[in-house]
């Protein structure tokens, strides 16, 4: 295998690992409490300007990553308990009014605040130095991203399938009534859930944002790519969201690099299918 090919492959690793961080939180919030939160990529884009700001006045990344989760995962407490309580029960179009409305006021204010200019946050030398593996020399920095979304998948299946917590979320799910029934409080868990999802967000804007850049308009291009993935997946699915991640990382690293003007296209044909032919996704629970 030439390097080249190597160098493609581990790309495609790094941008699937974005995308699985992305495409994870928004399998919480759409796939398990069916919440069409479409201003996930608003999220993504905030967090990792926040990042920005916070490296910007205390010089340490991580510090700036610690930052862009709270705030994510703050304001979507503030979200979830404020507005989107109102609508949960009102079915999908009031959702995704809201958060739509949500996703644009979130473009706007950073805009306002951060320009219209590319921004993106320099990496500490701690965590990116040159690494010689696999006959080809990568920055470590992208082992890193690797290493973190394989560590957000374990932790999140734990907490999905080994916890009495992620019972409570499976089950409120398929029956939310009786759930409430035996004690149980649903919007607290809804709650918890959706904080979790848009710290997620957050991680993956400070991750995105250091790995590519920022910009106004990046926020449509990455909600995109994260519903492909959930798709792709099968809603509700983390095994699914993880394996359609690496497969959407795959398909844009070489396509860009071997065919640009079919990239999107190689993207884009595999969700036509799916949806043609296994509307649940590869990994979805059927009607």
């Amino acid at each position: 295998m030439s390097r080249q090919v190597i160098v493609l492959i581990l790309n495609g690793l790094t941008q699937g690992s974005i995308f699985f961080i992305l495409g994870s939180g928004l399998t919480l919030a759409f796939g398990l409490m069916r919440v069409v939160n479409l201003s996930h990529g608003a999220l993504y884009l905030l967090g990792g300007y926040i990042g920005y700001s916070v490296l910007g006045a205390t010089g340490n990344w991580f510090v700036a990553l610690g930052a862009s989760a709270l705030f994510a995962a703050v304001l979507g407490l503030l979200f979830e308990r404020t507005m989107l309580l109102r609508v949960r029960d009102g079915g999908d179009l009031p959702q995704t009014l809201l958060t739509v409305a949500l996703s644009i006021v979130i473009a706007d204010v950073a805009l306002a605040i951060w320009g219209g200019h590319p921004l993106s946050l320099s990496v500490p030398r701690s965590i990116n130095f040159p690494v010689r593996m696999f006959g080809v020399i990568y920055p470590s920095f992208r082992y890193f991203l690797m290493l973190t979304a394989v560590l957000i998948a374990v932790l999140l299946w734990v907490l999905l399938y080994k916890t009495k917590f992620g019972a409570a979320v499976r089950a409120s799910v398929d029956d939310r009534e009786t759930l409430s029934a035996l004690g149980m409080r649903v919007d607290r868990v809804y709650t918890l859930m959706f904080m979790l999802s848009t710290l997620l967000a957050g991680v993956a804007g400070i991750l995105g944002g250091t790995y590519l850049q920022l910009s106004p308009g990046e926020d449509t291009t990455i909600l995109t790519y994260s519903l492909v993935v959930i798709i792709v997946g099968g809603i509700g699915s983390l095994r699914g969201a993880f394996i359609s991640a690496l497969l959407l990382g795959q398909l844009l690293s070489l396509g860009t690099a071997w065919m640009p003007q079919m990239a999107m296209f190689l993207v884009f044909v595999p969700m036509a299918l799916v949806l043609a032919l296994r509307p649940q996704g590869l990994f979805g629970k059927g009607a």
